[in-house]
């Protein structure tokens, strides 16, 4: 009789010392749980944001030191890159290491003209796509975060 009320004291003491110290962190979180989701949505949104800007910037790079070749596609392309393959002007080919840029319905073996920075022939282009090719799917990924953010978190803002 002894041992079980002292395993229920014990018991009951460690669920309070838990629940003491667990507590004050699940209230804080539960205050702030609209704003987590509005945070989340702001890094979604300048995650997106940075990408459209870098998109640009090496369309730039191209556009100030364009030049058009004639590309094949390669095999070992992946979902996040898609390698090909062109000759230079002096004669060499590159095969820049990150693949060319916007690279929708590409396939291995096939051939299409891509536009690339004669400075730098890391950056390359499929011919007569931009960043603005880039843009629909990221401004999409934008609009559908707010749109499920924002009544998310009245939701929320109600409830607490």
């Amino acid at each position: 009789p002894d041992v079980d009320a002292f395993r229920q004291l014990v018991s009951t003491r460690v669920i309070d010392e838990v629940r003491d110290l667990v507590g004050p962190a699940a209230r804080a979180i539960s205050r702030t749980r609209a704003q987590i989701v509005i945070g989340v949505a702001v890094v979604v949104t300048l995650l997106c944001g940075f990408a459209l800007a870098a998109a640009a910037v090496d369309d730039a790079k191209i556009t100030a030191n364009e030049a058009v070749a004639e590309a094949e596609v390669l095999e070992g392309s992946t979902i996040f890159r898609t390698l090909v393959r062109f000759p230079l002007p002096n004669g060499d080919v590159a095969i820049p290491e990150l693949g060319v840029a916007y690279p929708r319905g590409l396939t291995p073996g096939t051939t299409m003209a891509v536009e690339y920075d004669v400075t730098d022939a890391v950056h390359v282009r499929v011919a007569g796509r931009s960043a603005l090719t880039a843009s629909a799917p990221l401004l999409v990924v934008i609009a559908l975060t707010w749109a499920l953010a924002l009544p998310l978190a009245r939701r929320m803002r109600r409830r607490a």
